[in-house]
């Protein structure tokens, strides 16, 4: 197969942002800066994803080993955390608000392929998390979720529809399974 053979697998429509030269440079500084687990140091992360376009609050904790695909597409609040092996693939916007948690592993993914087609073509939504959001340990928050106002999604789930404030979500796909009570 050459490359014009390989043209027609790929989405026409989508446009990464940031320019060839940008998304090279970022590949590079992810690679060292965030990927790297020997790399404890939040406030370095915070500074480059803000160089590379992010828009990130005060007081965010990010972990060694955080993955995050395009910067200039990730908006983040005061006061959240990322933690270790957080992957964000960002391929549309993310918007993580307020004190909001993604734990270990966690992954938000904004990108899919379309597999009742031969050439898989690619689709993307964005995500939402909104204050007070907690996403457990090696859960997935699908592309085009939105997660309301203090909802929860338990360890190792898959979220693939809207979850709704103050609620906690459990399986694959996650399913309400109570309200969540703040004290």
């Amino acid at each position: 197969m050459n490359k014009t053979d390989l043209s027609k697998y790929q989405n026409p429509e989508y446009k990464p942002g940031g320019g060839t030269i940008k998304r090279l440079a970022w590949y590079f500084t992810n690679a060292v800066f965030l990927r790297n687990p020997l790399n404890p140091f939040s406030g370095v992360k915070v500074f480059l994803l803000k160089l590379f376009g992010a828009k990130i609050g005060k007081g965010v904790v990010i972990k060694p080993a955080v993955n995050i695909k395009y910067p200039w597409r990730l908006s983040i609040g005061n006061y959240s955390w990322l933690g270790e092996n957080v992957w964000i693939d960002n391929l549309e916007d993310v918007a993580i608000a307020d004190n909001c948690c993604l734990s270990q592993g966690a992954m938000l993914l904004t990108g899919n392929h379309n597999y009742k087609k031969t050439t898989f073509d690619l689709m993307t939504k964005g995500i939402i998390l909104e204050s007070g959001v907690w996403i457990g340990a090696y859960s997935i928050v699908a592309p085009g979720v939105c997660c309301k106002s203090h909802s929860v999604l338990a360890v190792n789930s898959v979220a693939v529809a809207d979850l709704a404030s103050y609620s906690i979500y459990q399986g694959n796909p996650a399913k309400k399974v109570r309200d969540r009570q703040i004290e």
